[in-house]
Formats: C-alpha cells, sequence, structure tokens
C-alpha cells in the first residue's frame, strides 16, 4: 500500500503511534509493540516508519531522563544487538510480506505469553547480551524490538527503565535502519510518512511527561499488552482471509 493511504486509515495510524508513544515514554517500550502490527495490517509497505519514529521518540525521551541510564547495561545489549540487526535485514530482504506480517505478529504474541507466564530472567551480562540479540533480529524484521530488553530489565523501575531503555533503542534503532537501508526496505513513502506522522508522536511524548509518575506500571503495561495482542490477531486473521 505504497504511495498514499486513506484518511481515515491516517487517522487511526496517527491515533495509534500517539497511545503508542504515551506507553513508549512512560513504561520505555510500546510503540513498537502497537503500532507495527496496526502498520502491517494497514500498510505493510510503512513498517519501517515504526522504527523512524522510534529513533525519534527514544532521542526526546534520552535528553529527558538520560542521567538515569544504565550504561553497563546498554553497552552489553547493544553488543549482542550487532548480530541481531544482521539477521534481521537478512530476514527481511528473503521473506516475502504474508510471512514479515506473520513474522510480526508471533514476536507480539511471544512476548505476551513470556510477560503473563512471568518470565523474569537475571539481568547477567549474557542474559543482557542475548536480549539484545533478540532484539536485534525482532526489531529490524519486524520493528518490534522491546519484549526481549523488557523482560531482562523488568527490575528497573522509573526513569532508570526508561533512560536504559531508549538508550538503548536510539542506538539500536539507528543500527536496524542503516542495515535496512543497506537491503532496499527504507524507502521514500516511510521517509514520507514518517515526517507526516511525527506530530502525532510528539503529542504523545508531550502527553506522557505528566502522565508518567501517575500511571500505574503495571496497569500500564497490562493494557499495552491486551492492545498488541488484538493488533497481533487481527494481523494472523488477515494474511489467511
Amino acid at each position: 500500500m505504497g504511495g498514499q493511504v486513506s484518511l481515515p486509515v491516517f487517522a487511526l495510524l496517527s491515533a495509534v503511534v500517539l497511545l503508542g508513544t504515551v506507553f513508549q515514554v512512560s513504561i520505555g517500550f510500546g510503540l513498537g509493540l502497537l503500532a507495527a502490527p496496526v502498520i502491517a495490517l494497514v500498510a505493510p509497505s510503512l513498517v519501517p516508519v515504526v522504527l523512524l519514529l522510534s529513533t525519534a521518540v527514544t532521542a526526546s525521551v534520552l535528553l529527558l531522563d538520560g542521567a538515569h541510564v544504565n550504561l553497563r547495561g546498554a553497552g552489553w545489549a547493544l553488543l549482542g544487538r550487532v548480530p541481531g540487526v544482521i539477521a534481521g535485514a537478512a530476514l527481511v530482504a528473503l521473506l516475502p510480506a504474508r510471512w514479515l506480517a506473520l513474522c510480526v505478529a508471533g514476536v507480539v504474541v511471544a512476548g505476551v505469553v513470556a510477560s503473563v507466564r512471568g518470565f523474569r530472567p537475571a539481568p547477567t551480562r549474557r542474559a543482557v547480551a542475548l536480549a539484545g540479540m533478540a532484539s536485534g533480529l525482532m526489531g529490524t524484521a519486524t520493528s518490534i524490538g522491546g519484549p526481549p530488553m523488557a523482560l531482562v530489565w523488568q527490575r528497573m523501575t522509573g526513569p532508570e527503565l526508561r533512560s536504559t531503555m531508549s538508550g538503548f533503542f536510539l542506538a539500536g534503532s539507528l543500527m536496524s535502519l542503516v542495515a535496512l537501508a543497506a537491503v532496499g526496505a527504507v524507502h521514500a513513502d516511510s521517509l514520507r510518512y514518517s515526517a507526516l506522522l511525527a506530530p502525532a508522536a510528539a503529542a504523545g511524548v508531550l502527553l506522557a511527561r505528566p502522565l508518567s509518575d501517575k500511571l500505574n506500571v503495571g496497569r500500564a503495561r497490562a493494557v499495552a499488552t491486551v492492545l498488541a495482542l488484538a493488533g497481533a490477531i487481527l494481523l494472523t486473521v488477515r494474511q489467511f482471509i
């Protein structure tokens, strides 16, 4: 669905980006988890838009909460992300759009299952590096790189979680964008719609700041999870209709 999207579809994308950004800024993840399934459902060629917007959103969070970054943890995660990014770019280059859409849905469902089952890995160097690798592969191939890092860093809270996740995703998203550009997956439509949806992302950042200290993190994660799972189910059903 390149070139042009209808006004209702654009309004839907704007609303999802705004809501996803509120979650991203408030709890450290959410933009990719919510927006990627919806974009893959209504405008598959624009999935890289999520990465482009996520880069800008995480940069803004880092500017606001950067003093709380866990540099050691982010460093090990980024080291692991490198091979993951390469593998993810290869998947984008080799898999047809339908299989990539199913990968998006599968990543969301896997993240939800791990969260519901209460999987809480200890944030050792090895675990963080492996999570970074999984995040790189998933984030590059599907624009959803948050679940592995949310699992391994779930003991962090507040500004430390937001800033460490944002520092990792800023550098990691730039890696993924370079790799996707190298395989021809970032095109003019991606850049154009990123610019058009940027105001929705900016509004999400502005709304999230006063809400961050008031939101119940557990409930916010639960809402984000339910919405993401609904999007994944719709995306999966759409591939077989």
